[in-house]
């Protein structure tokens, strides 16, 4: 990859906090040469505070063809876009962004497509389940989108701000799943899925009450690293079917690519 980096190089970014994490950067590169692009993914460090200035910088940057936002970007990043996908504009965030033809930004939300495709994938279908989701952030908020979509019975959404949480549900209200406000209580769920940091940090708080999981429960993460996250190892040693964040990561890639790469409309 190294070998073609010039001048000529289309540069993209990736903006979060923290971004060390992130594992993007490689597998995104070397989608854009697979494809024939000289493109190269860059990670950024920005906090919450700096990434209005940093949007205003970057849509100034003329090699500069598309961003990646994640957490905790992905609500501020909508702010910066012209225009969006249906998806994105229903949810009001967005986790990938290209240029328009005028040079204002395009977004879309692709993490719950990722999710699902991810779920189907591990051999886990959404269809008729009941599923508790924890976290009402950017990626929760696409997730739950997602499931209800894809046919879920029921969704129970727990989130500390109960808000936030409160706010996700009455959006999702008539679009067909009965909803419920959850807690971290898993048991009689189908699918258990966290859509929040936790288990990023050592000594993080389990996000849900792992004695209360049953082995028939399917347990889905959306932490890149570690890979198998202290709920992904509690959950396989009482025998609960799982997907990685690493897993919905690999399912969405070629989503992400294909967005970034698209002429500008």
């Amino acid at each position: 990859m190294l070998e073609a980096l010039s001048g000529a190089t289309r540069l993209f970014v990736i903006l979060g906090d923290p971004i060390a994490q992130v594992q993007s950067p490689g597998s995104l590169t070397r989608a854009f040469v697979a494809r024939g692009h000289n493109a190269v993914l860059v990670p950024m460090q920005v906090a919450a505070a700096e990434l209005d200035e940093v949007m205003r910088g970057l849509s100034r940057v003329g090699n500069l063809d598309g961003i990646v936002a994640t957490v905790p970007h992905k609500f501020a990043a909508f702010a910066h876009c012209r225009t969006t996908t249906p998806r994105a504009g229903f949810l009001r965030s967005v986790n990938v962004l290209r240029r328009n033809s005028d040079g204002s930004w395009h977004g879309d939300m692709t993490d719950g497509a990722a999710f699902i495709d991810g779920l189907r994938q591990a051999g886990f279908a959404p269809e008729g389940k009941r599923a508790l989701l924890v976290g009402a952030g950017g990626a929760g908020t696409a997730m739950a989108l997602a499931l209800v979509e894809a046919g879920v019975a029921a969704l129970a959404i727990h989130d500390a701000d109960a808000a936030r949480r409160d706010l996700l549900l009455a959006r999702l209200e008539g679009r067909g799943a009965v909803l419920a406000a959850g807690s971290d209580d898993p048991a009689g769920q189908d699918l258990v899925a966290n859509a929040t940091p936790a288990g990023m940090r050592p000594g993080d708080a389990l996000p849900v009450r792992v004695n209360r999981l049953s082995p028939d429960s399917f347990v889905a993460d959306v932490v890149t690293s570690p890979e198998v996250t202290p709920l992904l190892a509690a959950a396989r040693a009482l025998g609960c079917g799982t997907q990685t964040g690493l897993g919905m990561y690999a399912a969405g890639r070629e989503m992400m690519v294909d967005f970034l790469l698209q002429e500008p409309g």
